[in-house]
């Protein structure tokens, strides 16, 4: 069994681990919690009532969180020449297409969080489903990666725009931001990302939705949220 810090067991002290917290009271604690050196990112763990081996009861989709996740994003766009200049002008860190298939191929390059593509450039991104896949990098129309209008993917991936989607143990794990927002912020992203799961429901979804809900910050503890202050 790992033996925790002793920052770790001083934060469990500040809360009833067995309790479940209203969303207000429960980042109120989180903040206090978090007693790393580094500004630790705050995450949000949603278990569902739903059974993801079935397609009718996937749960995915992307948000753009208000407050950004505090973290600085790195961007690479497939599309044909003509949309080139508009991608780099909107925050693009690259922007191109075979140069990139071929560079991710021969030297394993991976220096970008989010994909992009122009819908004319899936065929040539195909060939790299076995490697971006895996890592949860192969753009899709369904969280916005594949557009027309990569400029504006290209700006919301900036601002802060996450993609939510299950486990295999029907558990979706999100960053919601960093300890430094502070407990309003860090509560509008909150309230953003669970409203969107909300939405997102499956109509063949039965029973109880929202199963259970926990926030963290990087080092510290789980918060439990009361999961029926949250539909």
């Amino acid at each position: 069994m790992a033996v925790k810090g002793k920052n770790y067991v001083e934060s469990v002290k500040l809360f009833d681990k067995s309790k479940q917290y209203d969303p207000a009271e429960a980042i109120g604690i989180l903040c206090k919690t978090a007693k790393a050196k580094f500004d630790e990112t705050v995450e949000i763990h949603i278990r569902l009532g739903v059974d993801s081996r079935h397609a009718d009861q996937q749960v995915r989709g992307a948000v753009v969180l208000p407050n950004g996740t505090g973290k600085t994003v790195k961007t690479l766009v497939f599309c044909k020449d003509d949309k080139k200049d508009d991608a780099i002008a909107a925050g693009a860190d690259y922007a191109g297409g075979m140069e990139y298939v071929e560079k991710i191929q021969k030297e394993n390059w991976f220096d970008f969080d989010v994909v992009i593509a122009s819908p004319d450039m899936m065929g040539v991104i195909g060939r790299l489903g076995k490697v971006l896949g895996p890592k949860g990098l192969m753009p899709s129309p369904k969280n916005g990666t594949v557009t027309q209008n990569v400029a504006q993917a290209v700006r919301e991936a900036k601002a802060g725009k996450i993609e939510y989607r299950l486990d295999k143990t029907n558990i979706i794990h999100c960053p919601i931001g960093k300890i430094s927002f502070g407990e309003e912020k860090i509560r509008e992203n909150f309230d953003t990302l669970v409203s969107a799961v909300i939405k997102a429901k499956p109509a063949s979804a039965k029973g109880q939705y929202i199963r259970s809900c926990v926030i963290a910050s990087t080092m510290g503890p789980g918060i439990k949220v009361n999961q029926a202050k949250l539909s």
